[in-house]
């Protein structure tokens, strides 16, 4: 049997004796149906990877992780990333389905999108380009900028296609 944290409800090997994500000490899992994070995920691979378990009947809900505030009453979506719990029953099957979607990569290669929590399978590549995640505060910011300079672009075509105009006028 594996351990698992009861505040996280992260899996983990049974040499482990502190979870890493919240530091409580780990516990055997002694109910089949004791639901475990099969993974971490947000917007559309959320859904995605709701939707293939559904289909394949696994019973799954979805927790917002800590400190995470969702802004789906302010933007309208819900940029938030979630734990996915699965029964621990139903956890090897669940974990070969998000394989077979391409939400969790085996062997060296990088997770697409959201992180899998029970194993660490992300490449440390040198060459690889990292990308941090961008906060909310951030991502609000680079969208308002964006839309600024949205307008000031579609602005200078107006106004050089009518100072263009004009200046053909004047030819005649």
């Amino acid at each position: 049997m594996m351990k698992y944290c009861k505040k996280c409800k992260h899996l983990y090997d049974d040499e482990q004796q502190v979870c890493t994500s919240c530091k409580k000490s780990l516990c055997a899992i002694t109910d089949k149906n004791t639901p475990v994070c099969l993974i971490s995920a947000s917007g559309f691979e959320l859904e995605r990877i709701t939707a293939a378990l559904d289909d394949s009947m696994i019973p799954c809900s979805s927790i917002l992780q800590k400190n995470m505030a969702s802004a789906k009453v302010f933007t309208g979506s819900d940029t938030s990333t979630y734990d996915i719990l699965v029964p621990y029953s139903a956890y090897e099957k669940a974990y070969d389905i998000c394989v077979g979607i391409g939400a969790i990569k085996l062997g060296g290669e990088k997770i697409v999108n959201g992180t899998d929590s029970a194993d660490e399978y992300m490449d440390s590549d040198a060459d690889a380009e990292q990308f941090e995640a961008m906060s909310n505060t951030k991502r609000t910011t680079v969208r308002v900028v964006s839309a600024i300079l949205l307008i000031i672009v579609f602005a200078l075509v107006i106004y050089g296609t009518d100072f263009i105009m004009e200046f053909i006028k004047n030819l005649f």
